[in-house]
Parts: structure tokens; sequence; C-alpha cells
């Protein structure tokens, strides 16, 4: 097997791990912020319970989001020596200010986590709210990372050796504000869907008239409610997204639209599969202009197809279909947040039809899957590049042999923690259930 194929497939498995647990991490605070508001402003205890649950579950999977992201910070040097000898020079800076932002975020939750009861109503709110800001930084300043990879400023490279460093040109390089904004943006929807997707599972197993039935279809309104606005928001970023791609890694976009001759007036298709030979999109739907408009906001923009650069700096075609399930997912979770405010507030129906329920479930698991999508379009598109037009990915792979017993290694460590997670989860919340903790 390729070297670099074994160190790719080693950091993406790991990242592909990391991100479930970064992306509730930074979700879940918001739903516990929103729960303790709606709590004081109320004073429904439901909403009290929940932040107190949420909590505790935000909890566990810090637990696991540390040693994974630990483990992708050592998979750094050790698969790419090459990269992280730029990243040490131009762009630390993010990973010395996560450093705080993680204190943050811990100091504040296990205040909040020991202590609550003991907090006047405001320090609740602002115990809380710290977390949020703390989670939400650490993810922006990590990401700022891979966004420097697509859009390498703040220094030069020559003959090897890297010089006119300027930092905070490196830190807030063209791509920062757009994938800042996106992965925020999809981290909220997800934790939302995520909490939505639970109460709709509780729901089906539970008796209508029970108080359990209530509490859950309290949650699960509010999921839906920050989950489909959060999902808006993803799509309106992901429109950015696009632009930024159309200006600043055109065959990165040229591959995910499978668009290989340069053209004003570009249709964007939608499905099919790309097929090099005959550098078409088979069976897809093709929507004339569209993909002019998205790039340029006018059917006249000039769209760069892949055909201008030499084929081995293509991205993989197989991204076209990553695109498009991860646009397809977005919509989706749409449409589903929808449903779910208008059956509820507009219809005025006091109960979801059990069809209905299940394709709530299903939202948890389809905005993750989008996420997952999403951060495999991202770095594979960038491909062959490891920081774009600067240093290939080969180059920076690591000469190391003996990476294939080191991916077995992280498999089985990963799968003893997905598991624990899970037995953990589940001792928890079921020695603590919402009867008995309501009447505590």
């Amino acid at each position: 097997m390729d070297q670099i194929l074994i160190a790719r497939s080693t950091f993406g498995m790991t990242m592909g791990f990391h991100i479930i647990f970064a992306s509730l991490g930074v979700g879940l605070p918001l739903m516990i912020l929103i729960a303790e508001l709606l709590y004081q402003r109320t004073k429904d205890a439901d909403y009290s319970l929940m932040a107190k649950r949420w909590t505790k579950g935000q909890a566990i999977l810090l637990g696991i989001a540390i040693p994974s992201g630990t483990i992708s910070g050592v998979q750094l040097s050790l698969l790419w020596p090459g990269f992280m000898e730029v990243v040490g020079k131009v762009i630390s800076l993010p990973f010395q200010i996560e450093i705080f932002a993680f204190f943050l975020e811990a100091l504040f939750l296990s205040i909040y986590v020991y202590a609550a009861h003991r907090l006047s109503p405001q320090m609740r709110i602002v115990s809380v709210l710290l977390v949020l800001i703390g989670a939400t930084a650490s993810a922006v300043l990590i990401t700022n990372v891979h966004a420097f990879e697509g859009t390498p400023t703040g220094f030069h490279l020559v003959n090897g050796e890297v010089v006119d460093v300027d930092p905070w040109k490196a830190f807030f390089n063209p791509s920062f504000f757009v994938t800042a904004g996106h992965v925020v943006v999809s981290a909220y929807m997800t934790g939302a869907f995520v909490i939505a997707s639970i109460a709709a599972y509780k729901m089906l197993k539970v008796n209508k008239t029970s108080r359990e039935y209530a509490f859950h279809q309290k949650a699960l309104l509010v999921g839906l409610v920050i989950g489909g606005t959060f999902s808006l928001l993803t799509g309106i970023n992901g429109h950015d997204s696009a632009q930024h791609l159309h200006q600043y890694q055109p065959e990165k976009l040229a591959a995910a639209e499978g668009l290989f001759e340069t053209q004003t007036h570009a249709p964007l298709v939608i499905g099919g599969i790309t097929d090099e030979a005959t550098q078409q999109v088979k069976y897809g739907l093709e929507i004339p202009w569209l993909l002019s408009v998205l790039a340029g906001n006018t059917p006249n923009e000039m769209v760069v197809g892949l055909n201008d650069f030499p084929r081995d700096e293509w991205p993989p075609l197989f991204v076209h279909t990553l695109f498009n399930f991860m646009v397809l997912v977005g919509g989706a979770l749409i449409f589903v947040g929808f449903i779910g405010f208008a059956w509820k507030k507009w219809l005025k129906h006091s109960h979801y039809p059990r069809w209905v329920l299940w394709i709530f479930v299903l939202s948890g698991p389809l905005s993750m899957l989008g996420i997952e999508a999403g951060w495999i379009f991202a770095c594979t598109g960038r491909q062959p590049w490891i920081l774009y037009r600067v240093m290939k990915t080969a180059d920076a792979t690591t000469q190391s042999q003996g990476l294939g017993a080191l991916f077995l290694l992280f498999l089985g460590i990963y799968l003893f923690m997905a598991i624990a997670t899970i037995l953990v989860f589940r001792y928890y919340f079921r020695r603590h259930p919402i009867s008995l903790e309501g009447e505590a």
C-alpha cells in the first residue's frame, strides 16, 4: 500500500473520529445555554433538567475529545514532518492560543457541573456562556490551520527555507473568516439535531401521556428550532465558501461540480458520477447557468475548468459526490427544522405522528454524516497539496516505515474509545432516568 495513502488514511481516520466529539463539544454548550436561558425566563424545571443532563453528556464527550485531539496533534508531527516544519515557524499561534480557550471551557464547565446549584441565575448563565466561548474559540483556532493550508500566507519558501514570516498575516489568512464561520454554524447545527434526534427516539418509546414524553417534546422543539436555524445559516455560509473556492482554489470548485472546460454560463450539476474519459457528469441533473451565478452572482461569470490545470494537480474526481451529499444533507435538514416548527406552532398539532418522529430521529446521524462528508471534501479537494501551491502532500509525508501497523493500532484505540463512550452513556443515563432526576 502506498506510503502517502497509508499516512492520509491514518490521519483521516483520526480526524473522522475526533470530529464527532469536537463538533458535539461545540454544539452542545449552545443547547445548554439556551436551556438555561429558557429556565431562567419560564421557571419551567424541565429546562433546568435539560441543561443538567446535557452538561453530563458534554463532560463525557470532552473526556474523549481530549485524548483524540491529542492523538491528532501527535500524528501531525509523526506523519507530516515537512508540513509541521512550516507550521512551527509560521502558524503555531492558533495552537498556543487554543490552550487558553480549552482551559476557559474546562474551568467553567467544571464550575457548572459541580456548583450550578450554588450559583446565582446570572452566574449560571455566565458560566455556560464562557464554556460556549471557550469551545467555539477552540474550534475556530484549530481549524484555522486547515484554512491556512488552503490559502497559505504570511511567509515565503525560498530554497526550502521559510523566510519573511508574518504570523498575524498567516493567522488572518484569506480563508480564516469563511472557514471559521462554516465550522461554527455547522457544529451548532449538529449539536441541535443530535439533541432533537435523541428526544424524538425517546418519544417513540414512552407513553404520550407521560411526563417523560412532555419533557422530550420540549427538548425536541428546542433542537429543531435551533438546528433548523443554523442549517439555514450553514447553507448561506456554504454559498460564501463556494465563492471563496472560485477565487482561491478554482480547481477544487471545478472538481466539486465536474466542470472540465472553462466557460461562462456554467451549469450546476446535481448528482451523477464524474467520468474523466468523456469529461462529463453522467446521470446528473444539469441546471443551466447556475454555477456561474453561484460563483459570481451573474451568468456571465467565467468559471475555470479542470482542463486549465495539469492533470497531476487535479483533485480526486469523486469529490463531486461528497460535495453533492453535503449539500443534499444541508437542504434536507433545513426542511426538517421547518417541518418540526410548522407542525407544532402553525398547524397547532399537540403530537407528532410516528413517521415524522422517525424523520427527526434520522436528523442527528444525517447532520453528523454531513459534517464528515464536508471535512473529507475540504481536505481531499485540496489534494495533491498539503499547502496549496506551496508544498505537495508527497513532499511533507514521513519516510518512516511501519505505517500500516500504526494504522491498525489507532483503529483499535478508536474502537475501544467508541465502545467505552457508548457504555458510559448507557450506564449513566440508565442510572439517572428523568423520572428520578425530576424528583431530586
